[in-house]
């Protein structure tokens, strides 16, 4: 991934935005400034195809990891787990 640096004017409302969503989550402003754009993107036209596509993949994965598993047995082996 290639990145540019790119210089924001922001009025107070927006810095104080995003020093909140930067405390909020724990990272750095710009962080939080690119996550927004990020997210604002994917809500408005929608997630890249490439990240869908690994989302699916994740799914999947996740899917055959538990399939064949009782929830109800495997909650009480880690209920059980945890009282050791």
């Amino acid at each position: 991934m290639t990145s540019s640096r790119t210089a924001l004017v922001l009025e107070d409302e927006t810095r104080q935005a995003a020093q909140q969503l930067a405390l909020r989550y724990g990272c750095s402003m710009p962080e939080s400034i690119r996550s927004a754009v990020v997210h604002q993107r994917n809500a408005a036209i929608g997630v890249p195809a490439d990240r869908r596509q690994e989302r699916r993949q994740i799914i999947r994965a996740a899917i055959r990891a538990v399939a064949g598993n009782d929830p109800d047995e495997e909650i009480r082996q880690l209920n059980a787990e945890d009282t050791l």
